[in-house]
């Protein structure tokens, strides 16, 4: 037969143990910010004649990931405002890596971080530095930018398409 504080202290082991568990399951949901093993929204596909349109209004400081399907390709094109107040554009790709099934990035603070090879890429380099192990750019002659929207043509998208063939398999 259970006595009362029996059961009091059954009750105090069952609240520890869910609490542990919604912070445990609360952890996981926010670790790590962008790439797409954190990204829920559903990949848009973009067809001939048709564009990405990213509104500039919701770029900031954290990496924003934008899942894209052209021509039956998964892909991933990332934004994100650097610490000069520029907004800079890269495919999530590694240069290198990107044929090696992880090479995409996640973010940590202000810095980019390869998932295959590990390379820490700070967000002020996206769209400056190419042919290296870094985000592959999007350059401002492969995209046109207004106050209001980046807006990146079918034609640039799917000439692209050939660094995504192995890309992320988790996708």
């Amino acid at each position: 037969m259970q006595t009362k504080k029996d059961r009091r202290l059954k009750q105090l082991f069952i609240a520890i143990a869910l609490t542990l568990a919604l912070a445990v399951a609360l952890t996981a949901c926010s670790s790590g910010a962008g790439g797409t093993e954190n990204n829920t929204t559903p990949a848009q596909e973009i067809k001939q004649g048709e564009s990405l349109v990213i509104p500039v209004g919701e770029i900031s400081g954290t990496a924003k990931f934008y899942p894209i399907i052209v021509a039956g390709t998964k892909m991933e094109v990332l934004a994100v405002k650097a610490p000069d107040g520029t907004i800079r554009t890269a495919f999530n790709t590694c240069e290198v890596c990107y044929d090696s099934g992880r090479g995409y990035y996640k973010q940590q603070g202000d810095v980019l971080i390869c998932q295959n090879c590990g390379n820490r890429f700070k967000t002020s380099q996206v769209e400056v530095a190419a042919n290296g192990c870094n985000p592959y750019p999007i350059f401002a002659a492969n995209k046109t930018v207004t106050n209001e929207t980046i807006t990146i043509s079918y034609q640039f998208l799917s000439e692209s398409t050939k660094v995504f063939a192995n890309w992320n398999k988790s996708y």
